[in-house]
Parts: structure tokens; sequence; C-alpha cells
């Protein structure tokens, strides 16, 4: 099984939630396998209840798994350093403070990890305190290049930008572009993104040049009865990057 994302030209591949196996296996298709579906650690009350339904979904998309949190919560972290031991997954999720433990559980370095960070209201800065203890804690606010080189320290491979809450931060955002584009850093941002802001989000971290770039496109692609993530928006969301990355 592939140990990687699969990147659309090698720069952008989508992060959707998956409600089931048969919804995983639409929107991987949806996007031609550009995409990692992502299945929250929270909705399992064990370990082993994770693990076997994970499994099935890799089997469903070539290990196109990403084991998520829940809605970023820091209680979550070890857990998700626990199912992607066993798991090997292409895509995690983490906290600030769970990506070293995470990293160190992995076979292999192609796995993607994440780390969660903040947007502060300061340009150029971003907090850091997102995990189980200093997430209630005041906010530890350091410039987002010294964000990366911790994160990279640490063995990550990417910031994750959360909330976003669409186009709120965008001056911050564009600032947090940039500096992953100069440090070879690849970014994720969640939050809040839809199809109306989508193509404003991507052309923006397509300016700056960051080569590797993984949105989280979650509620707003969710349908509301089934709860299944809409394979049709995920074909749009890909049409979206398709036509933005080769008209660049």
């Amino acid at each position: 099984m592939n140990k990687q994302p699969k990147f659309y030209q090698d720069r952008v591949c989508l992060n959707v939630l998956a409600n089931s196996v048969e919804n995983a296996k639409e929107c991987y298709e949806a996007a031609d396998g550009h995409v990692v579906l992502g299945v929250l650690s929270k909705n399992y009350a064990t370990d082993q209840a994770a693990i076997e339904d994970m499994k099935r979904y890799q089997e469903a998309t070539d290990n196109a798994l990403s084991v998520g949190l829940g809605a970023g919560d820091p209680n979550q972290s070890q857990m998700v350093t626990r199912l992607s031991e066993v798991l090997q997954p292409q895509h995690v999720n983490q906290v600030f403070t769970g990506v070293g433990g995470s990293r160190a559980v992995l076979k292999q370095e192609e796995t993607f990890i994440n780390g969660l960070v903040s947007p502060t209201g300061k340009v150029g800065y971003v907090n850091i305190a997102t995990g189980p203890l200093s997430s209630g804690m005041p906010a530890l606010e350091v410039p987002v290049e010294t964000a990366i080189a911790l994160l990279k320290d640490m063995g990550g491979s990417s910031i994750k930008y959360f909330p976003m809450k669409g186009l709120a931060h965008i001056e911050e955002y564009k600032v947090v572009a940039k500096a992953c584009a100069d440090n070879d850093f690849a970014l994720e941002p969640t939050g809040g993104i839809d199809l109306e802001n989508y193509e404003e989000i991507l052309q923006i971290a397509l300016d700056a040049g960051v080569e590797k770039f993984i949105p989280h496109i979650y509620s707003s692609i969710i349908d509301s009865e089934t709860g299944d993530t809409r394979p049709e928006d995920v074909k749009k969301l890909y049409e979206m990057t398709q036509s933005l990355i080769n008209n660049k």
C-alpha cells in the first residue's frame, strides 16, 4: 500500500472526512486518489475498535487514511499515536506536542504528520500551546518560522493551521504560507473552508510557493441528513485544484 498521500501534480492532496468505508471509496474516486480520508479517533471507545475499522478504510482506498483527532481535541493525541503505530497510515493529525511521539512509532518517513498551531491575531505569530496540558494554559505565541523549525526538529511534515475560520485570518495565513514556502514545509489549513473560499485559499498558497498543500474541507461539504461527505463536492474541489494548478 502507498505510504505517502497522492498529491496532484506533486502539489495538492485534499483532506475530507469519511462517514463510512463506502463514502471513503466514493470520495477517493471523485478525487482520482488525490485525497486522504479523515477518520476520527474520538469516535471510537477503544483502540482495538478504531484499528479494526480503520483497517477497512485502508484496504478500500490504498491506505489513503488520515488518522484524526476529532475537532483538534488534544486529549486524543496519545490515542492517535497508538493507532498510527499499528496502522502506518498515509497521514496523521497531531497537536504540536504530539508530533515527535507519532514520528517515533512510524516505520517510514513517507507518512505525513502535521502539527496543530493556531492563529493569534498577530501577523507572523502562531500559538503552539495546543497539547493536552498546554492548551489549557496561556497561549505561547512564537514566530511562525520558529514553529516550523520546532516541528521539523520533531519530525513533522506540515503545519496544521486551525481554526482558519474561512478567510477571517487571511493576512496571518498569507504569512504562514510564505514561511512554509521559504522553509520547505507543507501547509494544511483547516476550519471554515468551503466551495466558495477554497480557490482563494489555494491560490494564496500557490502564489507563496508552497510545495505541498493539504487543505481540510470538512463540515461545509457534509450532507446534514446522511452525515456523508458529498462525493460531487469532492469532485468540484478536485476540478478547482486542477484548474488553478494547470493555469498557474
